[in-house]
């Protein structure tokens, strides 16, 4: 007899007849209720109510606890031996992650060479670039400034990853990686590369190693050099300037107005309302993390997410390539934008638009698209995925070397990198293990599919691609309704003649 019981009630299962009215029916299960039974096997022990007790205590929402800003790319992430190499610096070390690695050594010279330049420069001051520099600051005073705040600085980074560094050798670290960041900011924005004294391709890779996840500097440092440098929000549009000049497409020139507009609009959205000796928890708040956050916050205009779209539905858009949907009479448009966020779809009678912001691929796509990926999957970062998702909306765009090619014609695609093989398979190895934010494009995917789903749009656009491919199919054809309508014409003519000659008209 197998015996279950709950609350004082004991259940027994036993094995025999069962009798309904008249009918019987062997080998049925009967279950019996014995009243009045106790049984103390679900008694919570003092360990187990002490659990409990904490677990009342435990109200915090996990996204909601405070982690260091200074994250490694998580585990997952790193799983992917291909992408392994894309998250470690190849000349330059920021920070406490991969100081001291013997191939990034080089570069610590030039580190305290910018470090005394930076003291020195007064290139701040030329007017065309409506840059100020304030009075000269020594050495030791910039690094008096910075010594101040590494209380703040160590708040940012777990325990682990900085205990093997003594105040002393952790605040000269910090202030050299500061130093070097800002100078070469301030020459590469300038034009003034050769003051840098480095090759070409260390300055390039530079500008690569400035945006991993493991090779970021809290904001706070590169506050402080700047408020000791520069006056207003000088420092911030410097960045800005920096990080735009990689990513803006040189075939894409703004309007006058256009332009203006996007400066006041970026210099007064970035003002802070205290000064630069505001307190420790103002600059927290106030403050980005580091640069990666700045340079995800340039591409990425979450505003634009629909907040239709959940998790599990079954009506889930799916994906089709650029010639699929070309061929399905959608046509590709570069927006105006420089916010990858910014797609837009829009429908005619026949055929419809898909608008896509324009994107320069080249050797640093690869590692800058898998940091800010990485950067989003780290527990103290928004919850929009927008690089994430973005990824995964242009992988879905490239399949084969013919969809690149579509795309790049269209002027969305500027490829520095190799073949349009190349760069389709780019998208697809970025986009492995990656999950979009289901609320971003939803509106643009859901049109998407309405408009593959009409079956007449459809009709039409497989006659069009069919029978007016080329622009000379299309001569043909207006040819062939030339001649169609002179013998119609020649028709009519020759009818109302012989209509005439059998019915000659009457004096």
């Amino acid at each position: 007899m197998d015996k279950l019981s709950s609350k004082g009630t004991m259940f027994s299962k036993e094995e025999g007849r069962s009798i309904r009215g008249d009918e019987i029916f062997p080998d049925e299960h009967v279950i019996t209720i014995h009243e009045g039974s106790n049984s103390k096997s679900h008694e919570i022990s003092g360990n187990e109510r002490e659990w409990l007790n904490s677990l009342e205590k435990s109200r915090d929402y996990p996204g909601s606890l405070q982690n260091p800003k200074m994250q490694k790319v998580p585990k997952m992430h790193r799983e992917i031996k291909s992408n392994v190499r894309c998250y470690e610096p190849l000349v330059v070390s920021i920070g406490p992650f991969h100081h001291g690695k013997p191939e990034l050594q080089p570069m610590e010279k030039y580190k305290k060479l910018l470090a005394i330049q930076l003291t020195e420069d007064k290139i701040f001051e030329r007017k065309e670039l409506l840059w100020l520099s304030t009075n000269s600051v020594s050495l030791d005073e910039l690094y008096r400034k910075v010594k101040d705040i590494i209380p703040v600085v160590k708040e940012c980074y777990d325990e682990d990853s900085i205990k093997d560094y003594n105040d002393e050798e952790f605040a000269q670290m910090i202030f050299l990686d500061g130093c070097f960041i800002l100078e070469y900011l301030h020459c590469i924005v300038t034009g003034r590369y050769k003051e840098l004294k480095m090759k070409s391709h260390d300055i390039a890779f530079i500008r690569r190693d400035l945006f991993l996840l493991e090779n970021q500097l809290p904001f706070e440092v590169l506050d402080v050099l700047m408020s000791c440098k520069l006056k207003n929000n000088v420092g911030m549009e410097m960045i800005k300037k920096f990080i735009l000049s990689a990513h803006t497409n040189p075939h894409q020139h703004q309007g006058f107005i256009q332009s203006i507009k996007d400066f006041f609009v970026d210099f007064f959205s970035d003002q802070h309302p205290e000064s630069h000796t505001c307190t420790e928890k103002a600059m927290k708040t106030l403050l980005p993390a580091h640069l990666l956050e700045i340079l995800k916050k340039n591409l990425i205009n979450t505003k634009s997410f629909s907040e239709n779209g959940c998790y599990l539905r079954g009506d889930w858009c799916s994906y089709r390539s650029a010639m699929e949907l070309r061929r399905a009479g959608i046509h590709f448009r570069p927006g105006k934008s420089r916010h990858l966020s910014d797609i837009k779809f829009t429908s005619f009678h026949c055929s419809a638009l898909l608008t896509l912001p324009p994107i320069t691929i080249d050797d640093s796509t690869k590692s800058q698209f898998l940091n800010l990926a990485a950067y989003e999957a780290c527990p103290d970062t928004p919850d929009d995925f927008g690089i994430t998702s973005y990824v995964s909306f242009m992988d879905s765009l490239m399949d084969h070397a013919e969809d690149v090619k579509e795309l790049r014609s269209k002027g969305i695609l500027l490829n520095f990198l190799g073949s349009d093989q190349e760069v389709a398979d780019l998208f697809n190895e970025l986009a492995r293990d990656l999950v979009p934010n289901p609320h971003a494009f939803v509106d643009v995917k859901d049109k998407i599919e309405k408009h593959y789903n009409n079956k007449g749009k459809i009709w039409i656009a497989e006659w069009k691609n069919t029978h007016f491919n080329t622009p000379w199919t299309v001569f043909a054809f207006i040819a062939a309704l030339f001649v169609i309508g002179l013998q119609v014409t020649d028709t009519f003519l020759a009818g109302i003649q012989t209509f005439y000659a059998v019915h000659p008209k009457k004096d």
